[in-house]
């Protein structure tokens, strides 16, 4: 079935506006809402809220009882056929006794693709997808890339000078952006399953890169690139609790205790023949962590590293209303072009004022 009404349209729209609510708490399970309609009107509607509960089908039937037999169920992903730490959803739409069931998109978990859809099929429930099916994607980005690529989404974001500089020459950098634009980049790190970081931001800077801000969220985790295990055991990343990572191609059982002692998991990865941590490798530990997107808060060595590797999936700019001038830090470490052609082409898809800054959102071509 692939023709649909403006009312599909419209209830699909809300499934999508209930999936957004779990933002900042489902992680690493999908983003989904449900809504059931029987006869114009809302029975039930529900959303996921965190990994090990119910999710979005179940909390709508609920809602529903009786009223959800004969009802059409919008959900922006496909439910699910397989036992996990929640039952098969799919079952229990089918046990409800709804007679429609329409999917913005197939889940791309090989536990489910298309199996959901199968077994509301074979008990003669009318199925289709493909109703927004971008705006739905779009949702849980990261998790349908880790399952059809094997790695996050990759966020790059920096804040920088009119003139495309992060820090003095000396390393000074706080604040370029405005309170606006940190603020914003708080929900930023809550949406993220882990945020990224290289050593020499580490050393500088010496970041927490925690969530700050009110509300209900989860702590997303916190990896830093570091070769040559230099990461300090008294980095205030190790302060603030929660899952830190080192990442390194290094071998050193003292520094590996200290880390260990001061609260990180370290994490031995392959290296390239310059020495530098093989970035397919990092992607798919992350992959395999069950990390869907990954915000990177970094310098100019790891941010040119991923433009480099292509694994940059969006770039998000802070400008500020300041020059820093020639000598200070830029945002990507690059060689020397031949020639203008070979510079780097972004794809804007948003430019928008927060606060004093322009936020500029972009995909590398």
């Amino acid at each position: 079935m692939t023709d649909f009404t403006t009312e599909d349209q419209r209830w699909m729209a809300r499934a999508l506006e209930l999936a957004e609510q779990g933002a900042y708490t489902a992680d690493p399970n999908p983003l989904v809402g449900c809504v059931l309609v029987r006869n114009g009107e809302v029975v039930g509607e529900g959303w996921h809220r965190q990994a090990g509960t119910p999710h979005a089908e179940i909390h709508a039937l609920a809602a529903a009882g009786d009223a959800a037999r004969g009802a059409t169920a919008y959900l922006n992903l496909e439910p699910c056929a397989h036992q996990g730490r929640t039952g098969p959803c799919a079952q229990a739409l089918v046990q409800a006794g709804v007679a429609r069931v329409v999917a913005a998109i197939v889940d791309p978990n090989p536990l489910v693709s298309g199996k959901g859809l199968a077994v509301l099929e074979q008990a003669g429930i009318q199925t289709g997808y493909g109703l927004l099916a971008a705006e739905a994607a779009a949702l849980n980005r990261g998790f349908l890339k880790r399952h059809t690529e094997n790695r996050p989404w990759f966020t790059v974001k920096c804040a920088a000078s009119l003139d495309g500089r992060t820090a003095l020459a000396s390393g000074e950098s706080r604040w370029i952006s405005s309170k606006d634009s940190r603020t914003e980049v708080q929900h930023m790190r809550a949406r993220a399953s882990a945020i990224l970081t290289g050593i020499g931001t580490v050393l500088a800077d010496d970041p927490r890169l925690t969530v700050r801000m009110e509300g209900e969220w989860r702590q997303p985790a916190r990896i830093v690139l570091d070769p040559s295990l230099r990461c300090p055991p008294d980095a205030k990343l190790f302060a603030e609790g929660g899952a830190v990572f080192v990442v390194t191609a290094h071998d050193d059982f003292e520094r590996v205790r200290r880390l260990s002692q001061a609260g990180a998991t370290v994490v031995r990865l392959p290296k390239l023949a310059d020495g530098r941590i093989d970035l397919n490798a990092v992607a798919g530990w992350l992959a395999a962590q069950d990390f869907n997107e990954v915000l990177v808060e970094a310098g100019a060595t790891l941010n040119g590293a991923l433009l480099d590797a292509g694994m940059i999936d969006e770039l998000v700019i802070y400008l500020a209303p300041m020059l820093l001038g020639s000598s200070a830090r830029a945002l990507f470490a690059m060689p020397p072009l031949p020639h203008m052609s070979a510079g780097r082409r972004l794809d804007i898809s948003d430019v928008r004022q927060v606060g004093d800054d322009w936020r500029i959102t972009a995909a590398v071509r």
